[in-house]
């Protein structure tokens, strides 16, 4: 005997619809998101470099706009939570601009202070771009949300790719405009978080979290009513689901952010020009997005759990392969932090879906936002605690130490496994 599914009524848009127009603009405020956050991690710390004159506090950049970040997830998830998507990813990005502005600024008065104060600001940005992979998940149907996170992942490949790249012309219009060469990647990010803020507030229509939640009442009713005709609910991993999930993406933004952080200081200590950092950078970033739709599907049909375990021995591999590289070898740094990236989508992408799959729509932004904190904290330890153990130690002492950590993902994802 065949049961009838739940009717939706006809004055609500087609979930179905909605889902691939979303999909577009969210693609469209990636790409020029995805432009805007290369500034911070290609230039932040040599700026900071530059005006304090020392390597030791060239990572905290990298942990100022993370920890700034960290508040922006919480901001970001709650206005999410009580008006939807468009306006809280709206504010975010409009908050990453006010940063980049602010970034300009500290550098024509050559002011470490408001440096920091403002790159604290600009992580807005960064918490946003991130935020935004929920958004495609909400109204994706179970057994595809993975692929719907790592479209609206891969669309950040984009900007991110030919943002750090227009490192040297942009510094060169910088300095027609009287700003420092260094601070000409933050005039990108600022247009580019201000546009990406105007797409979705024009077009982010319906809002995503706001119609999945009215098609799943109407579900509810029409089940309420028609015992007979409910489909069967999604199943829920619970609170375990979370925890693991919060650990996957936590472990790899914290390896990645370290190694990737203090890989342009440690290119710019051997010689190399701020457009080889750029490039370097640029591949990383690239790597990082663009596998997105293959791990997607690789989530959505072999499970979270072994592309979870694969995130680790991959980021094992680039750290490896990052502290074996000569200083001068542009290219096995290239590759060191192409596998850096790829660890990290893996972890992202699984860590993701698990927990999309696990929230319920009621509190789904909120917990989202929380969980996003505790991944930007750790990508702020990260960054300040790799300029320390740089000057402390060494380049491949910093790499190594992150891919060890890494294996840390091996045996909570096997106690997890052995449970179920």
């Amino acid at each position: 005997m065949t049961s009838t599914a739940p009717a939706v009524p006809a004055s609500i848009p087609d979930a179905a619809q909605a889902q691939r127009r979303i999909l577009r603009v969210l693609v469209a405020s990636q790409v020029l998101s995805g432009a805007g956050l290369a500034a911070g991690v290609t230039v932040g710390a040599l700026l900071a470099q530059d005006m304090l004159g020392s390597t030791s506090l060239a990572g905290l950049p990298s942990a100022l706009f993370t920890a700034g970040s960290a508040l922006a997830a919480i901001t970001v998830g709650r206005i999410s939570q009580a008006r939807g998507r468009r306006p809280g990813l709206a504010t975010g990005y409009l908050t990453g601009a006010i940063g980049s502005a602010g970034v300009i600024v500290s550098a024509v008065l050559d002011n470490p202070v408001l440096l920091f104060i403002a790159l604290f600001v600009y992580g807005a940005g960064t918490a946003t771009n991130l935020q935004a992979r929920y958004a495609g998940a909400d109204l994706a149907p179970a057994g595809h949300r993975a692929r719907a996170v790592s479209t609206v992942l891969v669309a950040t490949t984009f900007g991110g790719v030919a943002g750090p790249n227009l490192a040297a012309p942009a510094g060169t219009l910088a300095e027609h405009l009287g700003i420092p060469h260094l601070a000409g990647l933050f005039v990108i990010s600022g247009a580019a978080y201000a546009l990406a803020a105007l797409v979705l507030t024009l077009w982010l229509r319906p809002d995503p979290l706001l119609l999945a939640r009215t098609v799943a009442q109407a579900k509810e009713a029409d089940a309420a009513a028609n015992p007979a005709s409910a489909d069967a609910t999604d199943t829920s991993e619970g609170r375990g689901g979370v925890v693991l999930g919060a650990l996957v993406m936590i472990l790899t933004q914290l390896v990645m952010v370290a190694i990737m952080t203090m890989t342009p200081v440690h290119m710019h200590d051997h010689g190399h020009s701020t457009a080889a950092s750029g490039l370097v950078i640029g591949i990383h970033i690239g790597a990082m997005y663009l596998p997105s739709p293959l791990t997607g599907w690789l989530v959505d049909r072999y499970g979270h759990m072994k592309i979870a375990a694969a995130s680790g021995i991959t980021l094992l591999a680039a750290g490896l392969l990052a502290a074996g590289a000569p200083g001068d070898s542009v290219a096995l740094l290239a590759l060191a932090l192409a596998l850096l990236g790829l660890g990290w989508n893996f972890g992202l992408v699984s860590g993701t879906a698990i927990i999309a799959d696990t929230v319920p729509l009621a509190t789904r932004a909120k917990t989202q936002g929380l969980v996003d904190v505790s991944i930007a904290l750790a990508g702020a330890t990260g960054g300040i605690t790799s300029g320390i153990m740089v000057a402390a130690t060494s380049y491949p002492a910093l790499a190594l130490t992150g891919g060890a950590l890494s294996l840390a993902l091996l045996p909570a994802i096997a106690a997890t496994a052995y449970r179920r």
